[in-house]
């Protein structure tokens, strides 16, 4: 299983097995980081505008193929057991849901050795595959959910229930939420005393 630099596993064994679409695919499949960051990388920029900036890789393609692919989540939902974020405005709460990571840094950041080392991959294992990484690939885990990963050998792709712990949380937030939202005359917010005495 991959490993964090810390060496704690990561729930997975090949991040771009669980990754997603990429994080500069536009819609309409062009390469959003040569459109927008040409500079960070001018031969590679030169080479979409060749193609009129069509991703070489495509959606559905071999991402780890691509030096500037990159795939963080929205951190929504976990994505081991499915429980949903709440955010309550005006509250400084820790998130329900947290960004975990499968694969860490960026071409820029360290060479792919070091990375290599760092989540426990052996560099020779990948000297003649197509891998252009590192990449920095995420996923949305729970709280909970993310301490299972990294204390134990928990996978991402278990089958996995919301703990008690989380689903209570949840709950308690989406009552504070409701009782935000409702609504209340000045009377029912501040008493009868002050409406009365005008």
């Amino acid at each position: 299983m991959e490993r964090t630099p810390e060496g704690t596993p990561v729930g997975v064994d090949d991040p771009y097995a669980t990754a997603g679409t990429c994080d500069h695919l536009t819609d309409d499949g062009r390469c959003r980081f040569a459109l927008t960051r040409a500079g960070d990388d001018l031969a590679f920029a030169a080479e979409r505008r060749a193609d009129d900036y069509a991703c070489h890789v495509g959606s559905g393609g071999e991402w780890r193929a691509c030096p500037h692919y990159r795939s963080t989540t929205d951190g929504r939902e976990c994505a081991r057991c499915g429980l949903e974020e709440v955010r309550l405005a005006h509250e400084d709460a820790r998130s329900l849901v947290e960004e975990h990571h499968l694969s860490y840094g960026s071409a820029t950041d360290a060479s792919a050795d070091d990375v290599g080392d760092a989540v426990g991959v052996d560099s020779d294992e990948n000297a003649g595959s197509d891998d252009a990484g590192p990449h920095e690939i995420t996923v949305a885990l729970c709280r909970w959910c993310h301490a299972k990963v990294h204390a134990s050998f928990a996978r991402i792709d278990d089958d996995a229930s919301p703990d008690p712990e989380a689903v209570a949380e949840r709950e308690g937030r989406r009552t504070r939420e409701r009782e935000e939202s409702a609504f209340s005359t000045a009377r029912e917010r501040y008493g009868s005393e002050e409406s009365g005495d005008r």
